[in-house]
């Protein structure tokens, strides 16, 4: 069978604000990777209802997913200490740390790693049973490999699901928050939408921790590839725009992380695992010429500068170990950190045993895990937002890495147990605006793809704010990611998929301003190569000894402020931090940067005069034809709130572009009578016209009123020839109930399926059931039966009717419709020779087919379903049995069914043994 794609004609329905479906909990962790586990177990051993939403699969998610060749910052007693960890941390970062959080990871590493051990997580021991530490940098000695380390992740999710956990974790996959919700000052929930369904979801809980990792889709790779980054590419900023809209502080955004690579290749050289076994850094001449003592800032401007020298490349050197060591990094580098990266030397013929490795520089990325650029945390994990709380590579724990993000895990989980859930009403302002920013993209659902977007802010990211920085620069990026927000607004999207991709660009875009306004508010350089600025080329302790916190003021301005860096609990040769007040420095403005010299007025092009010749004027296309003074006349009237006739002239104007423009004007100030104009515009013989009427009228449809004038516009413009302009007029008056079934009926035999499935939205909302009955029968296109089947269990107060329909669609030649047909009849309810039918799909030859016969039988009665069920829960596939699972939930009032469900607590799924136990 082949895999079902999503086509133009299958846009997503936009749920109602009020259709919302809620969660509770006492403790919201946000991201189910390394930071968001740990949590999770921490927090249910201390006697909270967790609930962990992650927007994949806890399963497979976050950046440990793929396993760990090693701990970077393993205190072992006997081998380190946690004063000269603190110590080697405070100087990697020139001094602004705040040591007390550095502190907990240092002084809880070793336990962290006895806890991961006795979960199961091998690390490399010695002949003796002693960790067989490995020093890395020049003094300490820090890094634990773990040969086994691909393993990391399923052992943690062997945790998640021990029956005393899922007791009391429930997690919830596929499930993407965009916002922390806030009330009473303090975290209350969150709010989101589910990356499947597109489903809309809010949480309402006693403390949300938020772990969603680093924002590893900020600059954009060398390769052009939108998800081959250094960090993990699912990792957008997430937690970092969802801390900053809840209020929180966020620090050292300007503090970059950047990362030695593989050349041409998006994963890291691994210096970390093949300097223990005697591998280091040269030039082209076989040069060492690395003088940091830390894989910090200041390395990475050596490195940067020896790739730019004459002396570059630069190479892993690797050739000149025995065979034994070069099988072991093999054995380590090949199969955990990235599994690829044997085939890409192979493709090349290169082995380590005859070439070195070349090198190369990352894009800029933030990352506290790895530097020092993230949400503003106490010792506890708390932010500066009560109850809220951040932990992992989004928590500002400067070079935490695994272990530190482990740590900080389980020190949120311990401290947000304390709060029971919240009881008070979710803020409907904040619901509003989340519910905006997710389904907007499904209003314009031919606007520019996401990939189109997201490339063009990331270059923008690269050509502006990548190190090395200027304050022109810096200005000229503030400039373009304000002009992006129009960009972002435009996009488009159909499926719950494109729809979280979409917000992941708007949480990019977020960073790339934070990171862009907080680079250009530290006046010095600092950190090497992650803050490197050329016309403040000097660090400047006296103005600069202090960490930059950035946050949203109660007027939606970012502003910024100068805290001095707290006392060192241990001292540092050549750094003293001795405390005292803040700075505010309020918003941080874009520099003017001059590009033509000063001007009082803006020049204004004038139609071109004949040539004395007698020669025509050259006419261009629209691209490359200066504006016109009546297009110029036309954007004035936009800043002066035009009554509509003042616009008629131009909606009507012979040249297409003027009218285009007027639709764009009428779609900003919306005077009275915008409505019927923009659907007379439906009939304009232009095609960009009449798009960009239909895209205006659906972007304003909710403000419109539905009168007369409108509705027989959009009446007549059912004849038109253009689909779009069909199904827009469909839609419209779909949502502003101007239409019946006589109105709606006739585009049921339309030619293009959009409109056609437009016609079929629309006769649902209006219970026009008979109609959906007999198309039902006859539609040719299976993605129009399939939305007939979905939307029948919303087709209103006649179930026989959509019975009726339905029972046409289960015996669909196609396997998607019979699917969505009796997953339908789960809601309509299921009558006895459906059920019959329904029992009889659970030997379906398409699993889709038996999944949703497994839903239908949960609206049917119990003696007769639960035993049909049970015999389901032995499916090949898990998806069915999982549906099997959900609908003996329905029964579970019966003893057999409680009993099918005890069989299925045991299944080799983890969803399927959740959604049992949490049944039972």
């Amino acid at each position: 069978m082949t895999t079902p794609v999503h086509t133009p004609s299958a846009t997503l329905r936009i749920p109602a604000l009020s259709d919302a479906e809620e969660l509770i909990c006492d403790v919201l962790i946000i991201g189910g990777g390394t930071a968001g586990t740990m949590a999770a177990l921490t927090a249910a051993e201390h006697g909270a209802d967790v609930l962990l939403l992650e927007k994949a699969h806890v399963r497979h998610s976050g950046a440990l997913a793929m396993g760990m060749d090693g701990v970077n910052n393993a205190v072992i007693p006997g081998r380190a200490e946690p004063d000269d960890y603190v110590a080697e941390i405070t100087r990697a970062n020139d001094g602004i740390v705040d040591q007390s959080t550095v502190r907990q990871t240092a002084t809880r590493g070793f336990a962290m790693v006895q806890r991961l051990e006795s979960y199961g997580v091998k690390f490399e021991k010695d002949e003796h049973g002693e960790y067989a530490v490995r020093q890395v940098h020049r003094s300490g000695s820090y890094v634990l490999p773990m040969p086994e380390g691909k393993d990391v992740k399923k052992v943690l999710y062997r945790q998640l699901r021990r029956r005393e956990m899922r007791e009391r974790i429930r997690i919830e996959n596929r499930v993407m928050p965009v916002r922390v919700l806030t009330a009473e000052g303090r975290a209350v929930g969150a709010v989101g939408f589910h990356t499947r369904t597109g489903a809309f979801v809010t949480v309402r809980a006693g403390a949300v921790i938020l772990a969603t990792g680093a924002c590893g889709r900020l600059g954009l790779p060398a390769s052009g590839y939108l998800y081959g980054t250094y960090e993990n590419p699912t990792n957008a900023g997430d937690g970092y725009a969802m801390a900053y809209h809840a209020g929180a502080e966020l620090t050292g955004i300007e503090c970059f992380q950047i990362n030695p690579l593989i050349k041409d290749y998006n994963g890291p050289a691994c210096a970390y695992v093949a300097n223990p076994f005697g591998g280091y850094q040269v030039n082209r001449h076989g040069e060492r010429f690395v003088d940091s003592d830390y894989w910090s800032g200041q390395m990475m401007a050596e490195f940067a500068a020896e790739v730019a020298s004459d002396r570059g490349p630069v190479y892993l050197k690797l050739s000149h170990l025995p065979e034994e060591s070069v099988s072991a990094l093999e054995s380590i580098l090949h199969s955990t950190e990235r599994p690829t990266r044997g085939t890409f030397h192979a493709g090349r013929g290169h082995d380590y045993r005859t070439h070195d490795v070349e090198m190369h520089i990352s894009e800029i990325g933030l990352c506290g895990g790895h530097s020092a650029s993230g949400v503003r945390v106490d010792d506890h994990a708390r932010t500066t937002v009560p109850r809220l709380y951040a932990a992992g590579d989004l928590a500002c724990v400067p070079h935490n890495y695994m272990i530190g993000a482990f740590v900080f895990g389980d020190l949120a989980g311990a401290d947000a147990a304390q709060y029971t859930r919240y009881e008070g009403e979710l803020p409907l302002d904040q619901l509003r605006e989340a519910h905006e920013l997710i389904y907007r993209p499904l209003h314009n659902p031919d606007g520019p793809p996401q990939p189109q977007i997201e490339y063009k802010l990331r270059r923008f990211v690269n050509d502006y704010v990548a190190p090395p920085k200027t304050g022109a620069r810096l200005s000229l990026a503030l400039e373009a990611f304000e002009r992006m927000r129009a960009d972002i607004a435009t996009m488009g999207a159909r499926t719950p998929h494109e729809l979280m991709r979409c917000a992941e660009v708007t949480f990019i875009r977020d960073c790339a301003e934070m990171a862009a306004r907080a680079s250009l508010a530290r006046t010095e350089s600092r950190w090497g190569l992650y803050h490197d600025r050329l016309d403040h080329p000097q660090r400047d302790d006296a103005s600069w000894f202090h960490h930059l916190d950035l946050r949203k003021s109660p007027t939606g301005a970012m502003e910024f402020t100068a805290r001095p860096v707290p006392p060192y609990l241990v001292p540092v040769d050549d750094f003293t931090a001795v405390g005292g007040p803040s700075r505010h420095l309020g918003e941080i403005h874009a520099e003017q940067v001059a590009t033509a010299g000063a001007r009082e007025v803006a020049p204004v092009a004038l139609r071109p005069e004949p040539s004395p010749t007698g020669t025509p004027p050259h006419v261009g296309t629209d691209a490359d034809t200066p504006a016109t003074p009546r297009l110029l006349g036309l954007l004035a009237l936009t800043d002066d709130e035009p009554e509509l006739s003042s616009l008629t002239t131009y909606l009507t104007d012979p040249d297409p572009t003027v009218r285009r423009t007027a639709v764009t004007v009428l779609t900003e100030t919306v005077p009275p009578g915008t409505g019927p104009a923009l659907a007379a515009r439906l009939h304009d013989p232009d095609t960009g016209v009449r798009a960009a009427a239909a895209a205006s009228l659906r972007e304003l449809v909710e403000t419109l009123p539905p009168e007369p004038a409108l509705r027989d516009a959009l009446a007549a413009a059912l004849s038109e020839t253009d689909p779009v302009v069909r199904a827009t007029a469909l839609d419209v008056l779909r949502v502003l109930r101007l239409g019946g079934v006589e109105l709606f009926a006739d585009s049921l035999s339309d030619s293009d399926v959009t409109v056609r499935i437009a016609a079929v939205r629309a006769l649902v909302s209006v219970d026009a059931a008979g109609e959906l009955v007999r198309a039902a029968a006859v539609d040719p296109s299976r993605e129009v039966r399939v939305t007939i089947a979905k939307t029948l269990a919303a087709a209103g107060p006649d179930p026989v009717m959509a019975h009726s329909a339905l029972a046409k669609l289960v015996d669909d030649p196609d396997a998607l419709v019979r699917g969505a047909a009796y997953e339908a009849l789960g809601t309509t309810g299921c009558p006895p020779d459906l059920a019959a039918r329904a029992e009889a799909a659970l030997s379906d030859p398409a699993w889709q087919v038996r999944a949703g016969a497994a839903t239908a039988l949960s609206a049917t009665e119990p003696d007769f379903a639960v035993p049909a069920l049970a015999k389901a829960l032995t499916d090949t596939n898990a998806d069915v049995r999982k549906a099997a699972v959900l609908a003996l939930t329905h029964h579970r009032a019966t003893n057999d069914a409680r009993a099918a469900l005890s069989t299925a607590t045991t299944d080799s799924d983890a969803d399927v043994r959740a959604y049992a136990a949490r049944a039972l």
